[in-house]
């Protein structure tokens, strides 16, 4: 079985920064892609941004120029660097890896917080 663990999360100031990472254990095969999505209530969740096996990456126009997706294959772990944080940032933040082959792996969300 397969566990992705985010961390990171937390509460911050409008301005500040935060840095989630969410690492993989278990038995796993070759991820294509990881994605970080985020979800406030009431609402539809979003891809953030995302990164491909072959290190490209993506981002929703909200956080371009903010937010950066990095990885560390030999770790198992993507991290997504958020900087400048808005009050609209706000929302629990989950990360997904998409094998090559077989169901996708979420990790169990962790919260963010943007508040003076």
């Amino acid at each position: 079985q397969v566990q992705l663990v985010e961390s990171g999360g937390g509460l911050v100031q409008p301005g500040g920064s935060l840095t989630l990472s969410c690492a993989a254990s278990g038995t796993i095969f070759k991820i294509s892609a990881v994605g970080w999505y985020r979800q406030v209530p009431g609402k539809q969740s979003e891809l953030v941004a995302g990164i491909t096996s072959g290190g490209s990456t993506n981002y929703i126009d909200s956080v371009k120029g903010r937010f950066t997706i990095s990885r560390d294959s030999a770790k198992n772990t993507v991290y997504l660097q958020m900087n400048s944080l808005k009050p609209e940032d706000t929302a629990v933040y989950y990360c997904k890896a998409v094998p090559w082959r077989g169901s996708d792996y979420w990790g169990q969300g962790t919260q963010v917080t943007v508040s003076s």
